[in-house]
């Protein structure tokens, strides 16, 4: 298997990007109150995002998938940590796909 240069450039690319939109928020909002609301609505933002990307794949996905989906669920529910929801999500698909 060879990587081609271009998409590595443009998976740098994306990731540099991806990185100084993070660390320009992140060093604007040091700098500026934010309203409570606005500080809620933020706190809210990760797991609305997660949702609208992985919700209309769930529409034409299978057992797995929606499996998976429950996964990610009950993880959330009980946990309440979006990383750990991912990564058990992810290790159920893995797993489920592997068993049907």
């Amino acid at each position: 298997m060879s990587l081609d240069p271009v998409v590595v450039a443009v998976v740098v690319g994306m990731a540099a990007v991806t990185y100084a939109t993070k660390a320009g928020g992140l060093w604007v909002l040091g700098r500026v109150e934010v309203p409570e609301r606005v500080e809620t609505g933020l706190e809210l933002l990760p797991g609305a995002i997660i949702v609208s990307i992985v919700g209309p794949e769930l529409v034409d996905a299978g057992p797995p998938e929606w499996g998976a989906g429950a996964v990610v669920v009950a993880v959330m529910w009980r946990t309440g940590n979006v990383l750990l929801s991912l990564l058990g999500g992810v290790g159920a698909v893995l797993l489920l796909r592997t068993v049907t």
